[in-house]
Parts: structure tokens; C-alpha cells; sequence
């Protein structure tokens, strides 16, 4: 049964890959990784990345915009979380971050296959149900 949710998947990788990853162009760095990106028209966005850009924007645009400017602000300034968020990356679909399910798992089943090779430590799918998601912080 399809519910009309949409997924996003997420690799959290080693310190090392994701530095070589961080560097254009990302996807030449790993070749299988690379293998199962092209295939699939997709490529990958650092989470800490998503998250500096967010506070750039909102600080040209007027913080007051943007609900979560400070949480992530504060959020990217605690040391342990910038590691950790400098380890996740957002896989994106055809330049957008959440697609259907029958994008979703192909994509999954071949980067899971990827797990333990040369810094890949896991893969995890969201779906868009609020129910299954935190709400933002206030």
C-alpha cells in the first residue's frame, strides 16, 4: 500500500571519506559509490554542509525567515555535532532531496550493498510521515 510518502536516503561514512568526499567532484572519489550515483542521477550533499548554507541564507535574507536559524546555528557550533553532521550525507535524486518509493529503494538496496566498503558505515532511509519525524525544535 502507498501512502504517497516521499524518502530520503542518508550514508554516514568514515572522517576520511567524507573529507575526500567534500571535495569536487564528490562522486569521483569513491568509484562505486560513484557507479551507483550515476546510475541512479543522484549525488550527495554533507549534512553540515545543508546546514551552513541554511545559516548563510537566512543571515542574507533575514533570519526572521527561516524557523530553524538558530537551532541550527547553535546546532553547527557544538564541536561534537559538527563531526557528526560532517559525516552524514544527503542523497539527492534528480536535484531534489526526497523522491518516491520506487526511486527510493533500488537506490537503498545498492548503496546498502556499499556498507563496509572504504568508509561507508551505513545507509538509512526517512519517510515523510510526520508521524515518524521530530517536529522542529521551537
Amino acid at each position: 500500500m502507498d501512502d504517497g510518502w516521499r524518502f530520503q536516503l542518508r550514508l554516514t561514512v568514515s572522517p576520511e571519506l567524507s573529507a575526500t568526499l567534500r571535495e569536487p567532484p564528490a562522486s569521483h572519489s569513491h568509484g562505486p559509490l560513484a557507479d551507483v550515483l550515476r546510475r541512479h542521477n543522484a549525488s550527495l550533499k554533507c549534512q553540515f554542509d545543508a546546514f551552513a548554507d541554511y545559516v548563510s541564507e537566512a543571515e542574507r535574507q533575514g533570519s526572521e525567515k527561516y524557523p530553524l536559524y538558530k537551532w541550527t546555528k547553535d546546532t553547527i557550533a557544538i564541536p561534537e555535532k559538527k563531526a557528526r553532521y560532517l559525516q552524514i550525507f544527503t542523497v539527492y535524486v534528480g536535484g531534489e532531496e526526497v523522491y518516491g518509493k520506487e526511486i527510493a529503494e533500488p537506490l537503498e538496496a545498492e548503496l546498502s550493498a556499499l556498507v563496509g566498503d572504504a568508509g561507508i558505515e551505513n545507509v538509512v532511509k526517512f519517510d515523510t510521515n510526520p508521524a515518524n519525524n521530530p517536529q522542529p525544535p521551537h
